[in-house]
Formats: C-alpha cells, sequence, structure tokens
C-alpha cells in the first residue's frame, strides 16, 4: 500500500546523517519535505531584541536553499512557506495527503509550544508521529545516567560518557526512486524578511556560507588541506583570523552537520594524519555541547528563569543605558568593547571573546543576565538555545559553574591580546 511521509525539517538541515529523512525513506513509497521560516522567530522577543538578526537570518536561508538542493538529488521536494508551522502544516498535511510526520525531537519552551499547535491543529487527521534525538554526540539512550541524574559538573558527565558511551555510525542515505514533485513556495529573501541586504567585513572571522556543502568544505579545509586541527588546542582562544578554530559551531547550531559525522571526521583525520591533544580537544568540545543540551534536558524552562537551574537570587539590575552602551562597545573595558564591535557588525565573536563580554555584563554591571542572552541570541550566526542559555547561566552564577568565576577582563586582554592587535582592529573599525 503507496504511503505518504512528511520530514518537517527545524534544526536539522542536512540530509547526511539524518535519521528523520532516513527513516521517512525506508518507511513510505512517496517522501516529502517541509521547512518554515515562523514569522514569529524573525519579531521582537521579550527584551526588546528581534529573536533573529540579519546574520543568522542570512546565513538560514543560503542554509535552506542548499537543502532544497540536496533533497532534489534524493528526489525528494522541500516546500518552503513563510508562516507558522500550526497555520502552513495542517494545511499541506492535508492537501498531499500525508500519513506519517518525521522531525527531530526538540524540547525547549518554544519548540515544543510549536509542535502542540501543529499536533491540535492536525487532530483530526490519521497522522502518525516520529520523533528522534538526533542533534547529540551521544544519544539519550547511550550516555550512562538518566536524564534526571545528569551532574551538575561537566567533568563528571565528559568521564562517563568517554569511558561507557559510545557514539553511533552517521547515517548515509540513498537516492529515492519516487518522481519528484514541484516544492511549494519560494525561499524568502532578506527583504522579504524584513533586513536591508549586507555584506560582510574583510577581516570578518567567519566568511563562510551556510549549508551542508559549505560545512564539510570548511572539514575539508580545516582538517585536510591545512591540518590546523592538529593545531586546535594551541590556538582555540585566538581572536583574529579564520582558523584560530574550526567554525564549524553555526552549521552545527541548525544541524547543516551532524556532531556525530564530525567525531568520526576526528576519528579518520586521526587514524591518517596522527592523533595529539588538539585533535582531542575538538571532541572534548563537542561533549561541552552535548552537556548544555542534557542539562536543558533536564531542567526545562528553568534554563530561561531569571534565578536559573540553581534558583539562586541575584539583585539584578536593567539599567538601560548601561545595556545600550554594552551592545554598542562603548564600555570601561577596551577589550569588551572590541568583542561587541565584533558581534554588532559580522554576527560573530570568539569563545574567549562570550566568556568576557558575558562575565562582564553579569558580574561587573550586574545587569539581567537574560537581556544578554536575548542579545546574544539575535546577534550570533551560531546561535544554539541549549548552548547560549546555559553558557550564560553558567559565568552568572546560576548554573552549572561550581566555582561562580568572575572575568578579570583586564587580566584576559593582557593574556589574550597582549599587543592589543585585536583591540585595535575593532576599535579603531568602529570609528568609520
Amino acid at each position: 500500500m503507496a504511503t505518504t511521509g512528511l520530514v518537517w525539517f527545524r534544526n536539522d538541515l542536512r540530509v547526511e546523517d539524518n535519521t528523520s529523512l532516513h527513516t521517512a525513506m525506508q518507511a513510505h513509497t512517496a517522501v516529502h519535505a517541509v521547512y518554515c521560516f515562523d514569522p514569529t522567530q524573525f519579531a521582537v522577543g521579550a527584551f526588546g531584541f528581534r529573536k533573529t538578526e540579519k546574520y543568522r537570518a542570512q546565513f538560514l536561508i543560503e542554509t535552506v536553499t542548499a537543502l532544497r538542493e540536496a533533497l532534489a538529488k534524493l528526489h525528494i521536494s522541500l516546500s518552503v512557506f513563510y508562516e507558522s508551522p500550526a497555520t502552513a502544516l495542517p494545511r499541506y498535511i492535508a492537501e498531499q495527503g500525508i500519513t506519517a510526520v518525521y522531525l527531530q525531537e526538540e524540547w525547549t519552551t518554544e519548540e515544543c509550544q510549536t509542535l502542540t499547535a501543529v499536533q491540535q491543529a492536525t487532530a483530526h487527521l490519521p497522522l502518525s508521529w516520529n520523533t528522534t534525538y538526533d542533534q547529540f554526540l551521544y544519544h539519550p539512550d547511550e550516555v550512562p545516567f538518566a536524564t534526571a541524574e545528569i551532574p551538575r559538573v561537566f567533568t563528571q558527565f565528559r568521564k562517563a560518557c568517554e569511558k561507557k558511551a559510545s557514539v553511533r555510525p552517521a547515517r548515509t542515505v540513498a537516492p529515492a526512486t519516487q518522481q519528484i514533485s514541484e516544492p511549494i513556495g519560494s525561499i524568502p529573501t532578506l527583504e522579504t524578511l524584513g533586513y536591508t541586504p549586507f555584506e560582510q567585513p574583510s577581516h570578518t572571522a567567519f566568511p563562510f556560507a551556510g549549508g551542508a556543502a559549505a560545512a564539510w568544505q570548511r572539514v575539508q579545509q580545516y582538517f585536510w588541506d591545512t591540518q590546523k586541527l592538529s593545531y586546535y588546542k594551541k590556538t582555540r582562544n585566538g581572536l583574529l583570523g579564520v582558523d584560530y578554530s574550526s567554525k564549524l559551531s553555526p552549521w552545527l547550531a541548525n544541524g547543516s552537520i551532524s556532531p556525530r559525522s564530525i567525531y568520526h571526521a576526528v576519528r579518520d583525520y586521526e587514524q591518517e594524519i596522527g592523533s595529539n591533544q588538539s585533535t582531542y580537544w575538538l571532541i572534548f568540545e563537542l561533549i561541552w555541547r552535548d552537556f548544555f543540551k542534557y542539562v536543558s534536558l533536564q531542567h526545562g524552562h528553568r534554563l530561561f528563569t531569571l534565578s536559573g537551574i540553581l534558583q539562586k537570587s541575584y539583585d539584578w539590575a536593567t539599567d538601560g543605558t548601561a545595556i545600550q552602551r554594552w551592545i554598542d562597545g562603548q564600555t570601561d573595558a577596551p577589550f569588551v568593547n572590541a568583542n561587541m564591535i565584533e558581534l554588532q557588525q559580522t554576527g560573530w565573536m570568539s569563545n574567549r571573546g562570550r566568556q568576557n563580554v558575558a562575565s562582564y555584563f553579569a558580574k561587573e554591571l550586574q545587569l539581567d543576565w537574560r537581556i544578554g542572552a536575548a542579545y546574544f541570541e539575535a546577534m550570533l550566526i551560531d546561535y544554539d538555545v541549549h548552548s547560549n542559555y546555559g553558557n550564560w547561566q553558567y559565568v552568572s552564577g546560576v548554573g552549572n559553574d561550581p566555582r561562580d568565576r568572575k572575568f578579570n577582563v583586564a587580566l584576559q586582554a593582557q593574556r589574550y591580546d597582549p599587543k592589543q592587535q585585536y583591540q585595535k582592529r575593532w576599535l579603531q573599525t568602529s570609528l568609520f
């Protein structure tokens, strides 16, 4: 009996190693695909920032364009809608005679609300819903903890996973035999989404396009062509240039590439080129990424509350002038200013910069950390809900850091920018 399955793409915008797509293609004679540019994700949020600013919006447009092309090679059309999934999907499902929907499991507040709205609007239809946890390095069935027992301390989580958990193989997808239909809907432009087109500065640290092909080009370049991976641990705290870090986080964030695929690419590199602390450290960072996902899975909506997962109270301020000076790079700390200007002009900031500007916001200015997190959500090309809010809680003293540290920004600048090359580049840029 012929059946039609639908893959609803959200933050899994890839063909390779996509469990939902793989399962749907095995189960059905015909497979459709849908992506929704949800207008709420481009609207102004609770703290006065657009949920998605122009940098990530452009990266997303490029990613969905690449996904549509990749799916077409599998004879699957990707229909695209610029409207709420709760409006677009019930209509599409009814029109196309969909019998089953496949999607990546999400568990944070807004994503759950969206799914519930779609399921309620399709409750009258004979549909099966198939969700899979597909954004982890270590699948929930592999980690040696129940969700409620995820350790508060990263090191405990990491050591247990490294000892007892395994990383599943990456799935490949065989071409489908079905006839491809014409996709519905056009991919919106920046102007459609309400942004003005822009060009990245020539000295941006992230000059890359969105999409799985671009992600794999970066792997090829960073791993094999330059072998920069062998020096990652030594350079990862850098501030200037393209190659001080892997820069894979934007593609990981929207699912253009899976953490499993990167893991296995590192292992291949270690077999051919050699393993060292640097090759291990990239996997170490993938485990950090997993850790924050499990923390959010464990604590739910507390990821977004002022008192955090620790339910800890501080006397937070909401001084609008101080917030704006932080955003504009006009604080009393030049190192903070340089990082904030880079973010404002490119949508990118180094890991070292993020820790410092967040600590300065929460610990020096004592401002409501959720405002800083919301600004990062708007601006960062590589925004990931779990890592963003988990890291902000971590540095703000309401999350997983048992030491409740405060960064000495002046000393950090001396250590990581001793000749002030980074500060000069971005502080001079801001004058023009």
